[in-house]
């Protein structure tokens, strides 16, 4: 498989891949030459791009924390991506390693996928670490898919975590539903961990950039803050509430460089408890 320094690609890979963008703009090595050309184009655009990007990986981290200090084990990641620094396993064992965290990364990209594995096997433990192929709509096949893998106890509280995801899933397939599902198998004091691009600061280069993302394998579907904070569904939202990423708990490891504008970072996010 070629990936970052080759502008040779399998056919099949004739368009952007989001996943791809993403970890070209995280640093990561796991890209073709039409992704970098694409996500340098973007970052023509809005240049807070990728600061936005790492912004929301700081977010997840915050997040992971926190629901280490509510005693939660165990984390599902909807279209976790490409493997990249952050990752939800290691935020908790570097965290609290006494806690033997458990994760299971989800994606239905095959690079995203394969790649996953081959980094879960070279340096995670897989007895508490896996990936599982598997596409955010697949509801009842995806959660067996991850039941399967040993890691989760059904029974335990989960966080799970869906960032970066949703602003992919077009509204006519009414993704709040799927999203329901997996809201549903979980029991009372499990989290949910979401961020989701936003046109709550109506930035025309955020409108063009997402018209942009047209020309890749997913497209961009933007949503207001009211219709973020209603993903949660019937969860209570722990302060404080849904906020741009930045403002979402900071802990002082970022470095502020938004100026006093948390709106450039473009993501929303917020956690909530199952009550």
């Amino acid at each position: 498989m070629r990936v970052s320094g080759s502008d040779n690609k399998p056919a099949a890979l004739d368009r952007p891949s989001s996943a791809r963008v993403y970890d070209y703009l995280l640093g990561g090595t796991h890209h073709y030459a039409i992704d970098r050309k694409f996500a340098d184009e973007q970052v023509a655009v809005a240049p807070d791009m990728p600061y936005g990007m790492r912004s929301n990986r700081e977010f997840i981290g915050r997040a992971v924390r926190l629901a280490l200090r509510h005693g939660i084990r165990q984390f599902v990641d909807i279209g976790a991506g490409l493997p990249s620094q952050g990752q939800a396993h290691e935020i908790a064992d570097e965290t609290d390693p006494q806690a033997r965290a458990r994760v299971v990364y989800v994606d239905n990209e095959e690079i995203a996928h394969a790649h996953s594995e081959i980094l879960l096997a070279e340096e995670a433990d897989p007895q508490r670490h896996r990936a599982v192929f598997a596409d955010f709509f697949d509801g009842a096949r995806l959660w067996q898919r991850v039941l399967d893998t040993g890691v989760i106890d059904p029974r335990e509280p989960t966080c799970l975590l869906v960032t970066a995801l949703l602003h992919f899933m077009p509204p006519e397939k009414a993704p709040e539903r799927t999203l329901a599902f997996y809201q549903d198998r979980l029991p009372p004091g499990s989290m949910l961990v979401l961020s989701h691009i936003s046109d709550a600061d109506h930035r025309p280069d955020t409108h063009e950039v997402v018209a942009n993302y047209a020309k890749t394998t997913n497209p961009a579907f933007l949503r207001s803050r009211d219709e973020v904070a209603a993903l949660f569904g019937g969860w209570e939202l722990v302060e404080p509430g849904v906020v741009w990423a930045v403002e979402w708990r900071p802990d002082g490891r970022e470095e502020p460089w938004w100026d006093d504008d948390p709106a450039r970072v473009r993501y929303l996010a917020g956690v909530a408890i199952k009550p």
